[in-house]
């Protein structure tokens, strides 16, 4: 059994910007065909420009957030939203300036669930 209500660990600094804490609910060693995270980011942060051979789903239980694909403008995420990510789309996501955000984030996998990119830049960010 595992809670979704726990805080988690910190994220690697080497993927995410700023403050940001992953309750990894479902790993890919449950041996289950996705994995489930609850991910927090404080204000300001964000995910490294990254990709999904599978896809993601991300449901937005608190806060606002930022949510961008490469070549298009950001687009605010509100608690309730469900933001859909097609396979292989080089996006990133996190919390807006003013505000923390909680999302729950789904992603298909058979051990390759994430391609890591670039970090965003302060630059990239701000352009909300």
């Amino acid at each position: 059994m595992t809670s979704i209500t726990a805080k988690g660990e910190p994220a690697p600094k080497e993927y995410f910007t700023g403050s940001v804490w992953v309750n990894m609910v479902v790993k890919p060693d449950d041996h289950l065909n996705s994995t489930i995270a609850k991910v927090t980011f404080e204000p300001k942060a964000r995910t490294n420009w990254h990709s999904h051979p599978y896809g993601q789903i991300l449901i937005v239980t608190d806060g606002i957030g930022y949510y961008q694909e490469k070549g298009k403008p950001i687009q605010i995420i509100n608690t309730g939203d469900v933001v859909k990510i097609p396979v292989n789309v080089e996006h990133w996501h996190g919390a807006s300036h003013e505000s923390a955000m909680t999302h729950i984030a789904i992603v298909p996998t058979d051990q390759t669930g994430t391609v890591w990119l670039t970090p965003v830049t302060d630059i990239d960010y701000n352009k909300e």
